[in-house]
């Protein structure tokens, strides 16, 4: 069983194209059935959390493909990714 602070100290990899997206920073979670709905994690483009663009990358719990100690794995559209990260 994972604890959601858990997610906060893993790195996400897209398996599609090898990218590393960044860490989660935060989860969104079905209160009414207590089922992670979603992960999200910081976009691209920030200087130091100051400057750039302000964006979030929510990838949906059926693109999370494997949760292993220190990654997940996810398989998400390349467009999508680029949209956030460049």
């Amino acid at each position: 069983m994972n604890r959601s602070a858990d997610f906060k100290q893993k790195e996400v990899i897209n398996i599609s194209d090898g990218r590393r997206l960044g860490f989660v920073s935060d989860i969104e979670i079905n209160l009414e059935d207590g089922r992670i709905e979603s992960i999200i994690i910081p976009g691209g483009g920030k200087f130091f959390g100051i400057i750039g663009k302000d964006s979030e990358v929510v990838i949906p719990w059926d693109r999370i493909k494997k949760i292993g100690e220190d990654i997940i794995l996810v398989d998400m559209d390349e467009r999508l990714i680029r949209k956030y990260f460049e």
